[in-house]
């Protein structure tokens, strides 16, 4: 095991049960960006997946962000952080920040659309 495992799984070991989901649940989320990040033919449309009625914060980003392949990960990153924080750290329920999520999504959408106009119209 490298030192870096060994360091993550000591860190690990100290934390809360709540706090040690929260963390597995963010690893989730950076495997899910990075296994976004990877793909070739990325459409300019978003996709339509639908919401399910159950959705943990988790795998609404995921959903969202294989829903809008286009975004640029990066620009998400800060909000789609706070929008986690605010669930884990703060008790916003999850429903709340989903729908912010939905919403941070798709104004990143309108504004690279508006973006990739020519000017004047």
């Amino acid at each position: 095991m490298s030192g870096e495992s060994k360091k993550l799984l000591r860190l690990f070991r100290g934390l809360s049960e709540a706090r040690r989901q929260a963390l597995l649940e963010y690893a989730a989320f950076l495997a899910a960006r990075d296994e976004a990040e990877g793909l070739s033919a990325v459409p300019q449309e978003p996709l339509s997946i639908p919401r399910p009625e159950k959705e943990s914060v988790v795998k609404a980003i995921q959903r969202l962000m294989a829903s809008y392949p286009m975004l640029d990960r990066n620009k998400l990153l800060h909000e789609t952080s706070a929008q986690m924080t605010r669930h884990l750290v703060h008790g916003v329920p999850a429903i709340e920040v989903i729908d912010e999520l939905e919403i941070i999504f798709r104004r990143h959408y309108e504004t690279r659309l508006e973006e990739s106009l020519p000017p004047g119209q």
